[in-house]
């Protein structure tokens, strides 16, 4: 099933073009992104190992989940649509919070990757064991402390995909449930 995206414009404003994911990646054009972080009450964070045959950072440890946008949708639909499809996990809209945006230019190859971002946390604790795997997207997934995945980022991005926005967002919520206790 081919994936449509709303195209935007530097400024992330909605052009009213609507393009496939190819030509977003072929041809440079702005569009929607959205990621997420899931959270347990204990203050683990749930992470996913990409699956081996991902075109971008195969093997490595990922953010909860994440995708495109796609056309007409909001990005808390998207989030809740893709950790169901990733992940197998139902969330509810009101477990969801915003957490900030950003934009990002990457170009790994003949892909890039033109996004305005949005960045979700999620509080909920879920039994790993039931969890089902979209196979093609996802190898594994496991609970992280924060030491862990601090220290994963802070040693160069230890076995964990190289996204610097996701993980330096991770970091400063982390400094500020610091600052609120």
């Amino acid at each position: 099933m081919e994936e449509y995206f709303d195209v935007l414009n530097e400024f992330g404003e909605f052009t009213g073009e609507i393009a496939t994911r190819e030509e977003c990646h072929e041809k440079g054009l702005w569009h929607r992104a959205i990621y997420g972080f899931v959270f347990n009450y204990e203050g683990d964070v749930l992470l996913q190992k990409r699956s081996a045959n991902k075109k971008l950072w195969p093997n490595l440890w990922d953010i909860t989940a994440g995708g495109h946008v796609l056309a007409g949708e909001f990005g808390t639909q998207a989030l809740i649509r893709e950790i169901k499809e990733e992940l197998g996990i139902d969330v509810l809209e009101d477990e969801v919070k915003y957490l900030v945006g950003s934009t990002s230019v990457n170009i790994k190859g003949n892909i890039i990757n033109k996004h305005f971002n949005e960045c979700y946390i999620v509080m909920k604790d879920i039994d790993i064991s039931e969890i089902k795997l979209q196979e093609e997207e996802v190898s594994d997934i496991r609970w992280f402390t924060k030491e862990e995945i601090l220290n994963r980022i802070n040693n160069n991005f230890d076995e964990i995909t190289d996204k610097t926005g996701p993980w330096n967002f991770l970091k400063r919520y982390y400094e500020v449930l610091e600052k609120s206790v």
